[in-house]
């Protein structure tokens, strides 16, 4: 088996129920943060990290995505004509990476998602990005797991602590005795406990470095919760005969996976966008005004009754 870390994996084969009816003809993928596509922003922090190749994984309607990362030549020769060079470069470079795609043909879950990169993977251990995470740090997230591997050299997950009315939306872990301040043993895995089954607060938040070894549990991994194939349920397996380590991630994390965390990072990343940001500041203290105003009217109309 290879030590290097090369290759990363995409889901993005979901439905996007949550953002219907946005969703309905365009993939949750490539809704805007801003002005650039979530998707994007894995994909530019697994370059970043030094992932050479990446998988795709799709699913039917996610053809917009394929079509974001490939070359549009007319595009491209307008920008030039008319000296739009900072357009041209950010256009540009969504072409500069080395991608694959694969299509998914039924929603099984992450696991079986996972499952179809066997061959891309090969007998080398890679990291899975999931899209639903923006994360922000001075090293990214998947580079520090990849540091983490070359001294562990086993499979090792990013987690965060959130509160313990949340763990239901995550997979937990139940940790043991730490190896250093961010390193966790982990006694077992559990996918979407209740708050009182849950082991601990510490979530899984989208970012798993795997040994190929995940691939011989998976083609075994019978369905699980809400009848898919769990990659939780696997790595909890596969923690049986080989360690898995869990990483304590302490930098921002952005959940653009439900409606208002979504409308969070746009607000986020709006304040940091050197277009808008001004103007958004000037809105926000305004509109800000305003709800004080109207806070003060209702108030005041509740003591007239």
């Amino acid at each position: 088996m290879s030590d290097r870390v090369r290759k990363a994996i995409i889901p993005a084969a979901g439905l996007g129920t949550r953002f219907l009816p946005a969703t309905k003809a365009s993939p949750k993928e490539m809704l805007p943060i801003v002005d650039k596509p979530t998707i994007q922003f894995i994909v530019e922090e697994a370059k970043k990290s030094g992932i050479e190749d990446i998988l795709i994984v799709t699913g039917k309607g996610k053809r917009a995505i394929e079509d974001h990362f490939d070359s549009v030549p007319e595009l491209e020769n307008n920008l030039k004509t008319k000296h739009k060079d900072n357009l041209l470069k950010l256009v540009e470079e969504t072409t500069d990476i080395n991608l694959y795609f694969i299509r998914q043909s039924h929603p099984r879950g992450l696991g079986d998602a996972v499952l179809m990169a066997k061959d891309f993977v090969g007998d080398e251990p890679f990291v899975v990005m999931l899209g639903d995470d923006l994360m922000e740090d001075k090293v990214p997230l998947t580079k520090q797991l990849m540091n983490s591997y070359e001294e562990t050299h086993a499979s090792t997950l990013a987690v965060m602590q959130v509160p313990h009315k949340e763990v239901s939306k995550y997979g937990v872990i139940k940790p043991q005795a730490k190896i250093k301040p961010d390193l966790f043993n982990v006694e077992n895995f559990v996918e979407k406990p209740s708050p009182e089954e849950a082991p601990s607060d510490y979530a899984i938040i989208g970012r798993y470095l795997l040994t190929p070894e995940i691939f011989g549990v998976l083609e075994h991994q019978k369905p699980g919760k809400g009848n898919e194939v769990q990659l939780t349920d696997a790595i909890n397996e596969l923690n049986k005969t080989q360690r898995v380590f869990a990483h304590v991630f302490t930098g921002k994390r952005f959940d653009v996976g439900n409606k208002f965390g979504f409308l969070k990072t746009n607000i986020q990343y709006g304040l940091n966008h050197p277009e808008v940001r001004d103007e958004l500041r000037t809105y926000i203290k305004q509109l800000g005004a305003e709800l004080t105003e109207e806070d003060k009217t209702d108030k005041a109309a509740k003591k007239s009754k």
